[in-house]
């Protein structure tokens, strides 16, 4: 039996039900920024849905989550999450 890659959810967006379908893995991502950031899905997603400029709400949903998690990947992000430094190609532990 296969198994879909995608899942759909259930949303609520200001009190109207949405749904939105995505990777598996995009999911575990909204799992974790709602959890750094004490949000619930239903928040987060109130809150792109505010900021998407015309996108769809899972393709705008996507963009967040890609900009949240880049903007971590950053040098500051990484020295705030105690990672090390980059040298060169090198990261060493500060």
């Amino acid at each position: 039996m296969v198994t879909s890659i995608f899942q759909t959810r259930n949303i609520n967006l200001n009190g109207r039900r949405a749904s939105v379908r995505r990777e598996r893995e995009l999911w575990e991502a909204v799992g974790e920024l709602c959890s750094r950031e004490n949000l619930s899905v239903h928040q987060l997603c109130e809150n792109v849905q505010r900021m998407r400029h015309g996108m769809g709400l899972t393709g705008a949903l996507r963009l967040h989550l890609f900009r949240y998690f880049r903007s971590a990947a950053s040098e500051e992000g990484h020295r705030r999450a105690g990672h090390g430094v980059r040298i060169g190609k090198i990261a060493a532990t500060a």
